[in-house]
């Protein structure tokens, strides 16, 4: 097993003088020395061949001994210094200081075919930011981080990767819902890639410590590695700097609320400067089309992190690494513009992506009317938004009236349909029908355009459980067959088609199908 190293982050930015591994508040430096946790008994679970081919390895390459020891910690490799970052962040609304990889250890940067990689471990073992926990992660936890950062991928989403899943042989100890019940489950570990596990969180704590002098070494870091095209580090360079993090994390969110994912949990130390979607802990998928749904019990009364408001926190969290930029540049009429200009731009954005998904491809202003309706006829009753508007596209604009058969497999209480919701529901097939008429798309074109924005298949949580259920008993081949059917997402395969189903009543409220924490 070879792999090409080039760390960077490990040698350019300052370490952590003290190589003690016990909770503390860590200064001045961006990262601290960890060696991982000894497994009792490393087992590969699945790996991605994708993945691996990204990286230069080969499946053989996953089959060794080498493999499972040096992506479960059990080896270190060649010439490297594991480490854990150092972050801050704002964790519901409120700032809770210092951070940090508490569960998360970085291995090493690997470069293949001119990209490169960062290779990390969650669930490694503690790290001087592990605060009271230890560091760990289970099976169930791990099976969901690794199915949905892959599907995600394959979605059209920017965010970090998955390499391997892997089992340990050790037990640990959660308590899943936080109600003083804690039980052992199964230890895993999650090798997960990106370009970089840079978070807001990173420039927020040097700022809010005002150590400026770290915080341009990071900036400048990340500026040369990631947004090299900006040129030298300069006043104007951070602002073009923030600007660019602005636009990619607006077009993360608009992928999301595309295609119903709900993150649970954007505390600004899960928002990665690259725009990705990163750290998959409670988060869910939009069933029926409800935009105050939040998958995370944490989050339940406050619904900060619901589906309807991700746009406006993405936001929220932005003008937070603006304030911790702003030592960097000392005005405030660049930083406020930009965000004026989110603003503005989503709103476009998402008119744009909602065109999309109902497959209207001229622009007339009549449509965000058409939109605002559908929205709201959707939450009239429970109505699955993967399937109504996958749907969508079998819709004849010459038979309005038909528009509804069309909707009802994708009503979980068809009988509480009332007269007045299918006269709302005609209406606004009679008006779509009529908008449709106004497009030059043949409509064979427009049901292949809007099937490659309308996903057919999304890892539902029910989907998720049934996984972990079965990988809990040693059973793995559903993770193999949920991997294999979230690759293609837009894809009809038949074969696969009972994926394409309502999520079924046992899962409405089941832990883990529709109650989610930040337990893992």
């Amino acid at each position: 097993m070879k792999l090409t190293i080039k760390d960077t982050y490990n040698k350019e930015l300052p370490e952590d003088p003290i190589l003690e591994n016990t909770p503390r508040q860590v200064s001045g430096a961006c990262y601290s020395l960890v060696t991982p946790k000894k497994t009792k008994k490393p087992e590969l679970v699945h790996v991605s061949i994708e993945m691996l081919e990204a990286i230069g390895l080969s499946l053989e390459d996953s089959k060794t001994d080498t493999f499972v020891q040096t992506f479960t910690g059990n080896t270190i490799l060649p010439n490297t210094k594991p480490y854990a970052m150092c972050y801050g962040g704002h964790q519901f609304g409120n700032w809770a200081g210092q951070l940090g990889d508490g569960r998360a250890i970085n291995l090493a940067e690997v470069e293949h075919l001119s990209k490169r990689w960062a290779l990390q471990l969650k669930g490694a073992g503690p790290t001087p930011y592990s605060r009271t926990a230890d560091g760990l992660a289970v099976l169930r936890s791990s099976i969901r981080e690794y199915l949905c950062s892959e599907a995600i991928h394959h979605l059209g989403i920017p965010t970090t990767r998955a390499l391997s899943l892997s089992l340990t042989g050790d037990q640990v100890l959660r308590d899943v819902l936080y109600n003083g019940n804690p039980e052992y489950e199964k230890g895993a570990v999650v090798c997960r890639a990106a370009p970089s596990f840079i978070r807001f969180g990173n420039f927020q704590i040097f700022s809010a410590r005002q150590d400026t002098k770290n915080l341009k070494k990071l900036t400048d870091y990340t500026i040369s590695h990631f947004f090299s095209h900006l040129g030298t580090p300069s006043k104007t360079t951070y602002l073009q700097f923030f600007k660019e993090v602005m636009l990619r994390n607006l077009e993360m969110v608009i992928h999301w609320q595309r295609v119903g994912f709900v993150h649970g949990v954007m505390n600004t130390d899960n928002m990665s400067i690259l725009g990705l979607t990163i750290d998959y802990g409670p988060y869910g998928w939009l069933e029926d089309y409800d935009a105050d749904w939040t998958p995370n019990t944490t989050d339940r009364q406050h619904k900060r992190y619901r589906f309807g408001n991700q746009a406006d926190i993405v936001l929220w969290n932005l003008y937070q690494l603006a304030n911790a930029l702003y030592p960097l540049i000392n005005e405030t009429e660049g930083l406020e513009t930009i965000l004026t200009e989110y603003t503005d731009l989503y709103a476009e954005k998402y008119v744009a992506m909602m065109r999309s998904k109902l497959g209207l491809y001229t622009i007339y202003k009549k449509d965000i009317s058409l939109i605002q309706e559908v929205e709201e006829n959707l939450q009239l009753t429970e109505t699955d938004m993967t399937i109504f508007f996958r749907n969508l596209s079998d819709f004849n604009s010459e038979n309005s009236e038909e528009g509804f058969s069309l909707i009802k497999n994708a009503l979980y209480k068809p009988d509480e349909v009332t007269k007045a919701i299918k006269e709302k529901w005609d209406a606004w097939f009679k008006n779509y029908a009529e908008r449709l008429q106004q497009e030059n798309v043949l409509p064979k074109e427009r049901k292949e355009k809007m099937n490659l924005t309308n996903p057919k298949y999304v890892l539902r949580n029910y989907m998720a459980q049934l996984a972990i259920e079965a990988a809990d008993k040693g059973d793995y081949s559903l993770i193999d067959t949920l991997f294999t059917i979230l690759k293609n997402p837009y894809k009809e395969q038949m074969e696969h088609i009972k994926w394409f189903a309502k999520r079924p009543d046992w899962a409405r409220n089941k832990i883990g199908c529709s109650m989610l924490s930040c337990s893992s």
